[in-house]
């Protein structure tokens, strides 16, 4: 069995983008760590590797991936998770997560993450591919909560008794997206602080803030887009304290993965989510 303390300091990261290296660099205190998708760096070489080394020599790393497919009803792709091996075992990092999620069908690999219905043949494959996983890499890995825009009739689990129930039986950590949490709460009606209330909180090693857009469904009722485009909205800094509250300090990166900003944007977001962590530290 893995232990579940937290390998990450408890301090804002930022997903790391190309275009911010030098800042990163050359900022005396930028951010306390960094995440990578895993996917960008499986290659052997090239100016992308050297960068990551370089920066991997003063900050923790944090590596997720998007690509495993946890939630499809095949087998893992044995190729992948190779190529993750690889990059886990040169790279060292202090945390690897992935999504409660399926991308694949037959030898088709899709550019979303989809959604699962809660049953207990849907438990039992997520635990075995956890299982595989963690054997594979030879360390925890951490799940994270998904952003919803439907239920699935068949399911016969709420989402966080899912999410404790696999890591109860596989070992594995969990990865809290509060964004996502915010997300799902509006799209399907129900309260995110009752949806914090049942999360085993005690297995988070990892939390993730990200932007989201706001839309309508056919209806005219909210629907909310996790896009990762844009700042941090009020609501999801609100349901960040009360997190923080309830679980203590934690690792908290801000996610943004599309129209990405100038450093100083990101930077303040960042600043922000060490507020956040400030006032429940002892």
């Amino acid at each position: 069995m893995y232990d579940f303390d937290a390998a990450l300091p408890p301090l804002p990261g930022v997903g790391y983008k190309p275009q911010h290296y030098r800042d990163i660099l050359t900022e005396a205190a930028p951010v306390g760590w960094l995440e990578i998708h895993a996917e960008n760096y499986m290659g052997d070489g090239g100016r992308p590797i050297a960068q990551l080394k370089a920066l991997a020599d003063r900050f923790p790393v944090s590596v997720h991936g998007v690509g495993l497919s946890i939630g499809g009803e095949g087998r893992l792709d044995p190729e992948h998770l190779n190529r993750l091996k690889h990059l886990m075992g040169w790279l060292n990092p202090a945390s690897f997560s992935e999504h409660l999620a399926w991308s694949t069908h037959d030898s088709h690999f899709f550019n979303d993450l989809l959604p699962l219905p809660y049953t207990d043949a849907t438990l039992a494959r997520v635990c075995d591919h956890v299982d595989d996983v963690q054997e594979a890499l030879g360390r925890r890995m951490l799940l994270e909560n998904p952003s919803s825009y439907l239920k699935f009739e068949e399911s016969t689990w709420e989402e966080p008794d899912f999410l404790r129930e696999i890591a109860r039986r596989t070992g594995c950590g969990l990865l809290l997206d509060v964004n996502n949490v915010f997300v799902s709460a509006v799209n399907l009606g129900f309260s995110p602080q009752t949806y914090i209330d049942a999360f085993d909180l005690g297995r988070v090693g990892e939390i993730h803030l990200g932007g989201h857009d706001e839309d309508a469904d056919d209806h005219g009722a909210p629907l909310l887009i996790d896009s990762h485009g844009r700042e941090v909205a009020d609501p999801v800094w609100a349901l960040l304290d009360d997190v923080l509250d309830r679980a203590g300090p934690l690792p908290v990166l801000i996610e943004w993965d599309n129209d990405v900003p100038e450093w100083p944007v990101l930077r303040e977001e960042a600043r922000r989510a060490e507020a956040a962590l400030s006032r429940v530290r002892v």
